[in-house]
């Protein structure tokens, strides 16, 4: 190294003027006795402007909200008093032109031959610093209070998925259906796999609903398919999902319902309905808890309870070998049979007194219940098409009601509640029913006053159900 290079080095001034951070240098009066270019070029105040003066009052004379800072609190000149050491991360430097930036600074003694003789001040400004770490604390804040809302939202969904069970049909004082609930309640809080049995109508999704609700998964996703809405082919693309490219319409990927029941509830309705081909794919899910997507090749798993539903004899079908017997012990751990409305007749009044306040709510009237004379007809009758017919008789009466306590209008029976002379099917009422609104509703479908509001059903579906049911204007 030549001798000019070191005697460049050996130059303190030199070195101090070349550093990035802004220096003052102060005597024991605090006068300035030093400043860097990085100081000039930070604050605007020059050497000429400073030496020889208090540099307080000039770049250091009010706190960031324009309060005054004293000079006696000043923490630069506080080492000079004191010869402690001081580091400041939350103050601010004026510039010449008026404006401020925050500054990180240390405040550090000078001594020579053991006497205190002044101060060095060395700052930087952290205005960039501080403009990111806000910046990271208003997205952090927006990130917390978008997962908050995401929650929100999350649980509005889930209190909709579970909403139907809680104010419609699970509800009687009879030991038949007490003996339900007390099975229920066994088992809700098990995941064991429970297999509902019942005729149509008597409330099977209610009682899939209601074991959810109770179970340690109840914050979770309570997710249906019905196994009787889909063709084979889209059925396992439904329950399992699919790649990309799997089939033809297969446009993106596709999650299927038993990867959305993950943590939570699947709920497999009319599952007498499936297919053999899927039967064998749903034991595996069962018994592994691992499947592919249709097309794929990677196997996921997942942690899932099951319940099935039924209206069928799976032992029946199982003999006839349209029903896998291990499916059907797999599904079959803990039955619980519902029952018909014929069997509980004596929950009639309560039932009734049940649905007029979802009617309430839904048509917007302030039914008062059902008479005395109408209870004791609607329990002599035999309810084919048990809770549901119930529930179409007492809105059908709702819609055409003038007084506040539901009077039947015609006699139960298959003539009135049914298309086909003598008929007792469902199908045949639920044609009927609807009709009847249609009728009421001068045929409009669609509307505030459309015959879809009225039976509380998306247009779409009712539309369907019409198509289904072979429902046209004559």
């Amino acid at each position: 190294m030549s001798n000019v290079v070191k005697r460049f080095l050996n130059d303190p001034e030199l070195l101090l003027n070349s550093v990035g951070e802004g220096i003052y240098g102060f005597d024991l009066s605090g006068n300035a006795v030093f400043v860097n270019p990085a100081a000039e070029r930070m604050t605007g105040w020059t050497e000429d402007d400073l030496l020889g003066k208090k540099i307080h009052q000039y770049h250091h004379h009010s706190h960031a909200d324009g309060s005054p800072y004293p000079a006696d609190e000043c923490q630069i000149y506080c080492t000079m008093f004191d010869g402690k050491h001081r580091h400041i991360t939350d103050e601010v430097f004026w510039r010449k032109d008026g404006s401020c930036f925050a500054v990180e600074y240390t405040s550090t003694p000078v001594y020579k031959d053991g006497a205190l003789i002044g101060a060095v001040a060395i700052f930087r400004d952290v205005s960039q610093q501080h403009d990111t770490e806000r910046a990271l604390r208003d997205a952090l804040a927006q990130v917390q209070c978008l997962s908050e809302q995401l929650k929100d939202e999350n649980s509005y969904l889930l209190s909709e998925l579970n909403a139907d069970w809680q104010d419609s049909g699970l509800v009687g004082h009879s030991h038949i259906f007490q003996t339900m609930l007390e099975q229920i309640k066994l088992v809700s809080t098990t995941d064991s796999t429970v297999l509902i049995l019942g005729e149509n109508g008597t409330g099977k999704e209610l009682v899939a609903r209601n074991l959810h609700r109770l179970s340690n998964r109840q914050a979770m996703p309570f997710v249906k398919v019905n196994c009787a809405a889909f063709t084979p082919s889209l059925l396992e693309s439904e329950l399992f999902g699919h790649e990309k490219g799997a089939f033809t319409g297969a446009n993106e990927k596709r999650k299927g319902r038993f990867e959305l029941a993950d943590k939570g509830t699947l709920f497999l309705d009319e599952i007498g309905e499936l297919p053999l081909e899927a039967q064998s794919k749903l034991l595996r899910v069962l018994q592994e808890r691992e499947f592919e997507r249709v097309g794929g090749s990677q196997t996921l798993h997942v942690d899932l309870r099951v319940i099935a539903a039924t209206n069928r004899d799976l032992w029946a079908m199982v003999e006839t070998g349209a029903f896998r017997m291990d499916l059907y012990y797999r599904l079959n751990v803990f039955p619980i049979k519902v029952p018909a409305l014929r069997e509980r007749k004596e929950d009639i009044p309560v039932l009734c007194a049940n649905l007029i306040s979802q009617l309430n709510k839904r048509l917007g009237k302030q039914l008062k219940g059902v008479s005395k004379d109408t209870i004791k007809k609607l329990q002599a009758y035999d309810w084919p098409g048990n809770i549901r017919e119930l529930q179409n008789i007492l809105e059908r009466e709702a819609i055409l009601s003038t007084h506040r306590l539901l009077n039947l209008s015609q006699p139960l029976s298959g003539d009135n509640y049914g298309s086909k002379k003598g008929s007792y099917l469902l199908l045949d009422v639920e044609r009927a029913h609807i009709e009847m609104v249609l009728q009421v509703s001068h045929w409009r479908v669609a509307g505030e006053n459309g015959a879809a509001m009225k039976l509380g059903m998306p247009e779409s579906t009712l539309r369907s159900k019409m198509k289904k049911l072979g429902i046209v204007r004559s």
